[in-house]
């Protein structure tokens, strides 16, 4: 009779057991999936970025391609800075392949005639609410 009572006791504590296991499984692939979901949003942030950056690259080059034309590095040249004022405005509309808040700039490098860096900065739409700015910097040097 002891043995029964004691039976009884046993299976009554583990009841509910079962759900206890069910709860921390659901919990525990909750937070798998929440994981994923940060993973993807940190994806699409990151190919959003190379995106920018493959875009700078691209008008860097055709910034470059116009000193190349032109024959020159120097902005005081007409004809470049022309064409400078043109990319200035193109770069910072996103509709006609320029980037959000984006600028151009270029410097003669210091004790050269011949080279200059072309700067362009801009701020990525999910970063609004920061100060940080992303930038690509290309060295021309014309022979």
């Amino acid at each position: 009779m002891v043995a029964r009572t004691a039976a009884r006791t046993m299976v009554a504590r583990q009841e509910g057991i079962a759900l206890l296991e069910a709860l921390i499984a659901i919990l525990i692939f909750s937070f798998g999936v929440l994981g994923l979901i940060a993973l993807e949003a940190s994806a699409i942030n990151f190919a959003a970025d190379a995106e920018d950056r493959n875009r700078a690259a691209l008008i860097a080059g055709e910034v470059a391609s116009d000193m190349w034309t032109a024959g020159t590095v120097n902005t005081g040249n007409a004809q470049l800075a022309a064409q400078l004022a043109v990319w200035q405005t193109n770069i910072a509309n996103p509709t006609t392949s320029g980037l959000t808040n984006g600028t151009l700039t270029v410097t003669a490098v210091a004790g050269s005639t011949n080279s200059a860096n072309i700067t362009i900065t801009w701020k990525p739409p999910y970063r609004a609410t920061t100060s940080a700015v992303s930038s690509l910097t290309t060295r021309v040097t014309l022979p």
